[in-house]
């Protein structure tokens, strides 16, 4: 457990750790039927909580699955959920009023929620839920720039000290272009805002990135918002990692490392994801580089956030490059929410009650709490996904093969709904995370991979990479 204390102005900081698993008591049939989630509580327990997880990916199902095994919690509603939870309400991620209403009524002191995507956050939910005494774990509005806009994060990280790739921003895109022409090393190309993942271009040429430039800038082809402004930098290489923190403005409990495939295709070739699969631990993440991260972009993102009069609460994730000739940790970017599908590995881990964490990271006593404890266990997600994801794909089509893949394998829906006739549906590009447990690497993707041979949709209506965590060997 890690407590990293300092002041800044008026505001006490400190910095400190958190993770997670899958119990074996889960019930078998959360993998064919959505997950039941009002529980049944030992007599010792006061289960009077509920909990609204807002969101409906990979991520929310495994974050109510994880949270729905507290003895304190009496039932988790999902806004708007998918085809693979239970207890969906229907309110839009993006419909604030309506969220803040529904949140009231369960009552102010029996009611927390949980933010899932990074749009909520961006409307200021968390302002939202905080003008009207709601629990809400998730940062504010301005604290969210640090993922809503590139450029803020970068020069954010500048200001704080924190390790990342030289850069230069723009908002005209001929600038932009007549500095790439200027530079002699390979570039990445951002866009500004949010872009689902797939806003960040990886570029071999300077022909690439200023087709790049174009593609974000001209064609706005991740929309006007996100397309107003570019961040151009170095191309850094290495071995990425992500890692993730709860914080309570005050203090940070970092997660279990963990690593995601962010390109669609096997061997890190294609276009950039959402995630095409992820596992936990990282190796690459031994203790020496967990401490450097720790004290070299942690403890300063959290302190320049107090400085600035924004404290962080909700889960911080750095994009960590880990360089290839020194060793040393960059930060790629940050994210101000928990990572999809990296979430999915680590609940699958996670042995204490992560209720009882957001809970006191809302209340700010987080470090009173105590280390969180670990399954033994490497944990693999294998991201299903619609053929021709990430551009165009079908919708609608009957998932078969959903069945009882035994107690260390959970399989998370994400892009599923249910069709008129109660069937599992394909609904989104993402469809289904399939995360298994095992004793080491190994086990672990022997045991995913075996699901997911079990399952498909359409006529090859499915596509999975073939080497998730073969890093980990």
């Amino acid at each position: 457990m890690w407590r990293l204390n300092f002041q800044t102005t008026n505001t006490p900081l400190f910095c400190r750790r958190l993770h997670k698993t899958a119990p074996a008591s889960s019930c078998a049939n959360h993998l064919l039927h959505p997950i039941s989630v009002t529980r049944a509580v030992p007599a010792a327990a006061t289960a009077t909580t509920t909990v609204i997880v807002i969101g409906s990916g990979g991520r929310e199902h495994a974050l109510g699955w994880k949270l729905a095994q507290s003895p304190r919690v009496k039932k988790v509603y999902f806004a708007p959920g998918n085809g693979g939870t239970s207890e969906n309400i229907d309110i839009k991620q993006n419909e604030i009023d309506k969220l803040v209403a529904f949140a009231k009524k369960q009552g102010r002191d029996h009611c927390l929620t949980v933010v899932g995507p990074e749009e909520s956050l961006s409307l200021g939910i968390a302002d939202a839920f905080a003008n009207e005494g709601l629990r809400l774990f998730g940062p504010k509005k301005q604290a969210a720039m640090l993922e809503t806009s590139k450029v803020f994060a970068k020069e954010f990280m500048q200001k704080a000290g924190i390790p990342t790739a030289a850069f230069a921003t723009f908002s005209d895109a001929q600038k932009a272009k007549d500095y790439i022409s200027k530079q002699n090393r390979p570039l990445v190309v951002k866009a500004d805002g949010l872009a689902a993942g797939k806003g960040v271009i990886v570029c071999d040429s300077a022909q690439q990135a200023m087709e790049a430039v174009d593609k974000i800038m001209v064609a706005k082809e991740f929309g006007a918002a996100a397309g107003g402004k570019v961040v151009i930098e170095e191309r850094l290489s290495g071995e990425e990692a992500s890692f993730i923190a709860l914080c309570d403005g005050k203090t940070i409990m970092p997660l279990a490392s963990s690593q995601d495939h962010k390109r669609v295709f096997d061997g890190d070739k294609g276009p950039n994801t959402g995630g095409m699969g992820a596992y936990s631990p990282a190796p690459v993440v031994d203790s020496a580089l967990h401490e450097k991260i720790v004290k070299r972009v942690m403890e300063p993102a959290l302190k320049e956030m107090n400085v600035r009069g924004t404290p962080f609460t909700g889960f911080l994730y750095a994009g960590i490059m880990v360089d290839e000739k020194t060793g040393e940790p960059y930060v790629l970017e940050f994210n101000t929410r928990m990572g999809d599908p990296e979430c999915q590995p680590i609940m699958m881990r996670m042995k204490s009650d992560l209720y009882e964490y957001i809970d006191a990271a809302v209340d700010g006593r987080l470090a009173s709490m105590p280390a969180i404890e670990w399954h033994d266990k490497t944990a693999v997600c294998v991201i299903m996904a619609s053929r021709g994801y990430p551009g165009s794909y079908k919708k609608g089509e009957v998932i078969e093969g959903l069945g009882d893949f035994g107690p260390d394998t959970m399989v998370f829906h994400a892009g599923t709904a249910r069709d008129a006739q109660g069937r599992t549906v394909t609904n989104g590009g993402r469809v289904l995370g399939v995360t298994a447990a095992g004793k080491d690497a190994r086990h672990a993707i022997e045991n995913a991979y075996s699901a997911v041979r079990k399952i498909r949709w359409g006529e090859n209506g499915h596509y999975y990479r073939t080497d998730i965590a073969r890093r980990a060997l």
